[in-house]
């Protein structure tokens, strides 16, 4: 029985397309197992094959969202990653509502696609880093009442305080774990507890919430 990470890419860009299709290709345990252009075949393709991970530009026609709202209630099995060179934060906020496992900006390199797209399939959420701090940023700044709220952290031990920084700045487990002296699994474990003890669903909503506790970054 195969396990391969089975992939669908729709990209209206035949070129580009065929590139991250070559990319991947070369990866013993990832299946490119169609390919489309647009948000109609996007959405045909996730029914009829079930891929494990759609990876889908933004700007395909009919809308790269309105194919991932769509995938996302029929095939809720599949997860979608948006590849696009949109860093507009509306479109990135709109994505995580409607379930986007990763929001990718085109021109990342071969091997961190590879990786992330890995990450995924395991489980994990991936933002671009640039587009994170923003939205860090600008959420700190509209929170000028933060310190006078009762912080959301106070429950995690020093390490899952120490972890959750690593989230924030949008580091992986392995890079963690580096920092901190710690393998990947171990980081791994911790992390899933810091989501269960804040009460959020993934490392994006745990990093969001961070930002209401600053004096996590003193």
């Amino acid at each position: 029985m195969s396990h391969n990470i089975r992939v669908v890419i729709v990209d209206d860009h035949p070129l580009f397309r065929e590139g991250v299709a070559n990319t991947l290709l070369v990866e013993p345990d990832i299946e490119i197992v169609s390919q489309g252009d647009s948000a109609e075949e996007a959405i045909r393709l996730a029914c009829d094959l079930l891929p494990n991970i759609m990876l889908l530009d933004i700007d395909v026609p009919g809308g790269g969202l309105n194919a991932a709202k769509a995938i996302a209630t029929a095939c809720p099995v599949t997860k979608i990653m948006i590849l696009t060179v949109s860093d507009e934060e509306e479109h990135l906020i709109a994505a995580l509502r409607l379930g986007v496992r990763a929001y990718i900006l085109k021109g990342v390199a071969g091997r961190e696609l590879v990786r992330i797209l890995r990450a995924v399939a395991a489980g994990e959420v991936y933002v671009s880093p640039t587009l994170a701090a923003r939205l860090l940023l600008e959420m700190a700044g509209a929170l000028p009442g933060a310190r006078l709220q009762a912080s959301p952290v106070d429950v995690l031990t020093e390490r899952e305080c120490q972890i959750l920084q690593g989230v924030a700045a949008g580091l992986s487990n392995k890079a963690i774990g580096q920092q901190l002296y710690l393998s990947e699994q171990t980081v791994k474990h911790y992390v899933t507890n810091i989501l269960q003890k804040l009460h959020v669903h993934n490392r994006v909503e745990a990093a969001l919430l961070a930002v209401k506790s600053p004096e996590l970054f003193d």
